[in-house]
Formats: C-alpha cells, structure tokens, sequence
C-alpha cells in the first residue's frame, strides 16, 4: 500500500461537505446581514485591528447578532432557531438576531470583527478565530448529559466489512467511495482525515487511495448517502447521527459505525475578543436556562448548555495545528 508522506498543509479536501458543519455546501445559506467585502488580507485580524469596525455603520449596535452555521440542512433547524432568537430576546432584554451563515470564512471574519455576538462553530472554525483574534469560546451542549461528541465512520450494513480495519484490507480502499462532511468541520473531517493520513491512505481530495472522495456539506446528508449507497463509508458527528436516528430521519438498522474517535468536546459558542464579561454571563445564564426541546433537539439532541473554556478544547488545537489547519484559507466558501 501506498504509503502517503505528510505535508506542509493537509487539506482535507478541495471540495467541502462535512461542511464542516454544515453540509451541502452545506454550509449556511443566509449572508444578508454579513459584510464581508473586506480585503482579504483582512482575514487575518488581530486585536490591533478588529476595534476599527466600532466605527462601522454596518455594524448595528443596538441587536445582538447570532451566527450559527448549521449542522444540518436549514430547514430542519429553522424553528428551533427562531425559538432561541425569541428566547434570547427575552432573557437579554434587547433585540436578538439569529442568523444561518453562508460559509466558515463569513462566520470566522464577523467574530475577529465583533460583526456578531454570538457564534455556533465546530471546534476547528473556533480555533481558527481563537488563534487570530482571541475570539474566546464560553457555552456548549450536554448530550444525555456528557459534553462530549465523536468523530463516526459509517457504513452501510450491507457492506462486506465492520471496522475501518476490515475496509481498508478487504476489498481495499481503491473500491471504496469516501464522503467526508465539510473540510472545515472537526468530526467530520479534521479527525477523520487525520485518522486516514496516519494509515497512509488519504491526503487530500486528489490524493488518496479510495476510489472517490467528496465533501457533502452536512452531517445530515453524508447519513443519507451511506444509507442509500451512494458512497461506501461517511465521516459524521456522532450526536448529529444519534439526533438523526431517533428524528427517524435515518435507519439506525440499515447502518453501522466501523470506527470511533477519542472523546471530542462538544461545539462551542464563541464570543469576540472584546465583550464584556457582564455580558457573557448574561448570555451564560440565558443558555443554561433553556429547557425549550425544539432548540435543544438541533443541536445535537442537547440535554442541557453548559459553561464552557478555551482550555477544552486544547487535543484539537494541538492536531489543527500538526495539520496546519489553522489558516483560514482551508474554510471553504
């Protein structure tokens, strides 16, 4: 077997599903209240330069602006969405936007810009603002209890295999139709890339020893697609599966998980570099109150939100960085 040699920057894929969290390109779809015409050198902010948007008249202060890159496909999100825009209404006694945002790069420029408030981000996307402009994560979701996630591979049970072992060796993976979610997503691409870099079977999306890979977009789509045979093996977000299979939206029966990752935490919600900490324990205290099913079931199935800190996430920090996914330009549009 060829073995792969490791490169400067691994990109897990020109493409993009897993979208990253997001799916179909698969990534959100709602940029109408972004700017993001701004140079590109941009991208890279600092805290030296991310106060200059106070000035901005784009930027309405008066409305907490929330930015959420979904999951799943939108519009099975929407009404818990809605649902949190007028809880938080409420609970921070001022006008609350929630928004779909279109692409990672969108959501990472708004918060090193303090553009928004409030962001949803898989843990690699945090990263990214975390390393440029000290974008500082603050809440994330309990699952039956447990703050934690992994990263599946699944397969159709009809497949000749039942673990990643097994695959690899027999038929091999030159017969094997690979889906990751988007390239910017941590279960559903960073880790599961990783995993197949260091079997020296994967590099990126024109270099790997399958017989195609491709990028989805959304945990919800690379389900169905493993379901219905288009492709032989999928990435995904283990909560986002277990949601989709007691949401009926997938045949628990008609699939099986071949590999499991390590414990990864929970997606956090990532506030700019400069809020206030009055603030974040407003907002804090608003998400640990929400008990509304709607708003928990599209985020995993929550049990709870909890308190979350920059320091739970230090395993991906570390693997981002032996990857050198860092730079903003691995975000797909």
């Amino acid at each position: 077997m060829k073995r792969f040699k490791l490169t400067g920057t691994i990109m897990l894929a020109a493409g993009v599903l897993l979208a990253g969290c997001g799916g179909e390109n698969e990534t959100p779809e709602n940029n109408d209240n972004l700017t993001n015409n701004e140079d590109n050198n941009n991208t890279t902010a600092n805290n030296d330069n991310v106060d200059e948007t106070e000035n901005d008249p784009a930027v309405d202060s008066e409305v907490f602006r929330v930015a959420v890159i979904p999951s799943q496909s939108i519009g099975e999100m929407q009404t818990g969405l809605d649902n949190l825009q007028e809880t938080l209404t409420e609970a921070l006694d001022m006008a609350v936007e929630v928004e779909h945002y279109p692409n990672y790069n969108a959501v990472v420029e708004a918060i090193n810009y303090s553009h928004i408030e409030l962001a949803f981000l898989g843990p690699l996307t945090y990263l990214i603002a975390h390393e440029q402009s000290g974008a500082q994560a603050i809440l994330t979701q309990e699952i039956d209890g447990e703050p934690y996630y992994y990263s599946y591979m699944i397969s159709h049970v009809d497949q000749p295999w039942d673990t990643l072992d097994e695959a690899l060796e027999n038929p091999g993976p030159g017969e094997i139709d690979f889906a990751f979610a988007s390239i910017s997503s941590t279960s559903g691409s960073l880790i599961p890339g990783t995993e197949l870099v260091n079997r020296g079977v994967f590099e990126d999306e024109n270099n790997h020893e399958f017989a195609s890979v491709r990028y989805t977009g959304s945990h919800d789509v690379t389900a169905r697609v493993v379901e219905d045979q288009t492709v032989d093996i999928g990435a995904i977000d283990s909560a986002i599966y277990n949601s989709l299979v007691e949401e009926g939206a997938v045949d628990d029966d008609q699939i099986k998980v071949i590999w499991q990752s390590e414990q990864l935490y929970q997606y956090p919600w990532v506030v700019p570099h400069d809020m206030s900490d009055e603030l974040i324990t407003e907002v804090q205290e608003a998400f640990i109150n929400i008990d509304d099913p709607e708003i928990l079931r599209i985020f995993g199935g929550a049990s709870a939100f909890v308190e979350a800190d920059d320091s739970q996430y230090e395993d991906v920090l570390e693997a981002a960085r032996e990857f050198n996914m860092l730079d903003p330009e691995t975000l797909e549009d």
